[in-house]
């Protein structure tokens, strides 16, 4: 079943606490797929990029081929995200800010590199991108994700800016009306320099239409990109857990803070699952996770579950993800004893 989704999807998103095995799981459906002729994207944005480790190769902030053909690498990078994103904010502010005012702008944003938030709306902007440019050169995009606290930040984000810039622009627009009655007033001074005032409107009115026109590219781009993450029929996410306490209450707050979001989860992953037939150590283990998964599916009873065995050796690709990919063609997809 899993092999088989991006069949349908042009994005999906690989999620869930960290060490569970996502980025194992999304570059064995991310190489699956390119085995039969997609050109796939694999996109980290965890910043632990385990993603070079297990193609045993450099993987870095720009596009890399991973070795088979049609399987490309990306690793976003927070630290040079954040700071291209602020960058990008500065160079739009300063010219819309009078003279006096530009270097508070600078020493404001130089604090707004490490304020709390910055790094997810830096990442947000770069996943949009990402997706607006590679969608039509790639058949699919995976994304390895951060731990699930950041992955629900980031899906919850979309619809905190999207608000954020109506505010903004709200906010402009009454700004606006008060300028231009501001300005009828002053028209009435015998005294005025026409000539200075009308320049000094030209400017003001340049500025106001360039920010406004840079919240409404921002807000066409949040509303793209939150359009696209709640379409279920391009966009899937997979939740991925090993069967004990936390992961699962993890995965829960994941997957209904998902809802919350209108973004559907399309299926869970439960991965190294103890064999029953390995010693009394793990057969009463599996009982163990036995109780855990039947709390998680009696909460998400039409969820599709899918379970992979726990392996005896390490993973590497691409050969260790033909031996995974095996295993999730004859995985179950029901919680079974």
């Amino acid at each position: 079943m899993l092999l088989t989704l991006p069949e349908h999807h042009q994005v999906l998103f690989v999620a869930g606490k960290g060490g569970v095995g996502k980025t194992v799981l999304a570059s064995t459906i991310a190489l699956a797929r390119a085995e039969v002729g997609a050109r796939v994207l694999l996109v980290s944005t965890d910043p632990a990029h385990s993603l070079g480790h297990l193609w045993q190769r450099e993987v870095g902030d720009a596009i890399t081929a991973l070795g088979p053909p049609g399987l490309y690498g990306l690793e976003i990078d927070p630290t040079r995200t954040t700071e291209q994103h602020v960058q990008e904010v500065q160079q739009r502010l300063e010219p819309l800010v009078p003279d006096r005012l530009r270097s508070q702008v600078r020493r404001h944003l130089r604090l707004a590199r490490q304020a709390p938030g910055t790094f997810e709306a830096a990442l947000l902007e770069r996943v949009a991108g990402t997706l607006e440019e590679q969608l039509d050169q790639m058949d699919l995009v995976v994304f390895d994700t951060a731990p699930s606290g950041h992955t629900i930040r980031l899906v919850s984000l979309p619809e905190t800016m999207s608000a954020w810039t109506n505010a903004m622009l709200d906010q402009h627009g009454r700004s606006q009306k008060l300028t231009r009655a501001l300005q009828g007033l002053d028209g009435e001074d015998p005294g005025l320099d026409l000539v200075t005032d009308s320049d000094q409107r030209g400017r003001r009115s340049d500025r106001d239409s360039e920010i406004r026109r840079t919240l409404l590219a921002r807000q066409e781009r949040l509303t793209r990109l939150r359009e696209l993450l709640q379409d279920a029929r391009r966009t899937a996410f997979v939740a991925v857990l090993v069967a004990e306490r936390l992961p699962m209450l993890e995965t829960i707050d994941l997957v209904e803070q998902l809802d919350e979001a209108r973004m559907q989860a399309a299926a869970l992953v439960v991965n190294k699952r103890s064999p029953v037939d390995a010693g009394d150590l793990l057969a009463r283990r599996r009982r163990q996770e036995q109780d855990h998964l039947q709390m998680i599916t009696s909460r998400f009873p039409d969820l599709p579950l899918v379970q992979l065995p726990l392996l005896g050796d390490d993973i590497a690709a691409p050969a260790g993800l033909h031996a995974l990919a095996t295993a999730l063609k004859e995985a179950p997809d029901t919680v079974q004893g």
